[in-house]
Formats: structure tokens, sequence, C-alpha cells
């Protein structure tokens, strides 16, 4: 399965020092010149240079969609779907709400950082997925309750 991610998700994960799932579990993540662009920029929490990272691959987007929809979201959020149409049966990785709605309405499998936490969790590369959460929201990162409370529920985490 191809994976292609947005900026926040590894912001979110490196606010908390749990970059390395995503090549744990997925392996090789593509992202769009611009994602790399947008972590570069720098900002309150450090994300490494995407380009030194052997398991990111950065894949310049030569997709002509036009959709109106796509210009009401920004140019990473925009260049990760049009990366994401470009590929059979990709696995895109956003969490703004309106880039997720889109990438569904386009026909894209979609998860976001609560699900690779879900993941990981699942696959014991994390000790708790409530924690891990919790530890994001502490760094400013924000998920609705109800959800991460939905989650861990699934998770057997909360009763």
């Amino acid at each position: 399965m191809i994976v292609i991610s947005n900026t926040t998700p590894f912001i979110s994960l490196c606010s908390v020092d749990l970059l390395h799932l995503l090549p744990s579990i997925f392996g090789e993540v593509l992202v769009a010149p611009s994602v790399a662009d947008e972590c570069s920029e720098g900002g309150r929490i450090f994300v490494p240079d995407l380009t030194s990272l052997p398991w990111v691959k950065v894949q310049p987007v030569e997709n002509e969609m036009h959709l109106p929809a796509l210009f009401e979201l920004d140019r990473g959020e925009r260049d990760t779907l049009l990366l994401a149409a470009m590929q059979a049966k990709a696995l895109v990785i956003m969490d703004e709400k309106l880039g997720r709605n889109m990438a569904e309405y386009m026909g894209l499998q979609v998860t976001g950082t609560l699900g690779v936490l879900a993941k990981a969790r699942f696959q014991g590369l994390i000790p708790s997925f409530s924690q891990a959460a919790s530890q994001m929201r502490e760094q400013g990162i924000y998920f609705h309750e109800v959800l991460v409370n939905r989650i861990a529920t699934r998770l057997g985490e909360v009763n």
C-alpha cells in the first residue's frame, strides 16, 4: 500500500518523539514537495528535514485535476490529495477535517495521526494510545476528546 502524508501528522508525532512509528508501520511514506517545505519552515515543534529521512520519498505532484473545492485547502493538503489521486489504492494520512472530507469525496482511503497511534498500539509499538494522545494535547496538538475516547475504548483502554 502506498502511504502519503500531509504535514500535520509529522508535526504531531514529532511533538511526542514518535515519528519512528511511520516507517515502523508503513515503511516508505510519500510526501509532496510542499509538505517537505512546510515541515522545514520550522516552528515550536522541531520536525527533521524530511528529505534527509531514508523512509520519506518526496514526489512531485503532476496531477492536473481541477476540483474547485481543492482550492479551499492549504497547499500541502491540496498537493497531498493530488499526489494520492495519482496512485492506485493510496492511504492518505491527514488530520484537518476539510482535507479529510475532500479525500473521502475523492474516494481516497484516509486516516489521521490518531489512526497511526491506534495502529501502533494494536501492533504493540506503544504502551498506550491514550497516553500518547494526551501527551500530544500537552504539546498543543488538539484532537476532539470524543474521538480520542472512542478510539481508546475500541482499543480496550477505557471501560
